[in-house]
């Protein structure tokens, strides 16, 4: 078996509320630019696990636009 990575713990210098008001695949794009290595967009009130993974971006998305952001 493979070994398991360490995550760094470093994620990109980016401000998450500059994606509000962003459209999804705008966001993605803009995000994965801007280095996040795992982007995730989310319908609201989704039901979703809280573990933090460093170098993810979460998306909030109503009706193709972001309407929250949060990192982990």
């Amino acid at each position: 078996m493979g070994s398991i990575p360490t995550p760094s713990g470093e994620q990109p210098a980016d401000t998450p509320e500059a994606y509000v008001g962003l459209d999804e695949r705008t966001a993605e794009r803009q995000a994965r630019s801007r280095g996040w290595t795992t982007v995730r967009a989310l319908p609201p009130g989704a039901v979703i696990t809280l573990e933090y993974v460093a170098g993810r971006i979460n998306f909030e998305v109503r009706d193709h636009l972001v309407v929250r952001c949060w990192v982990g």
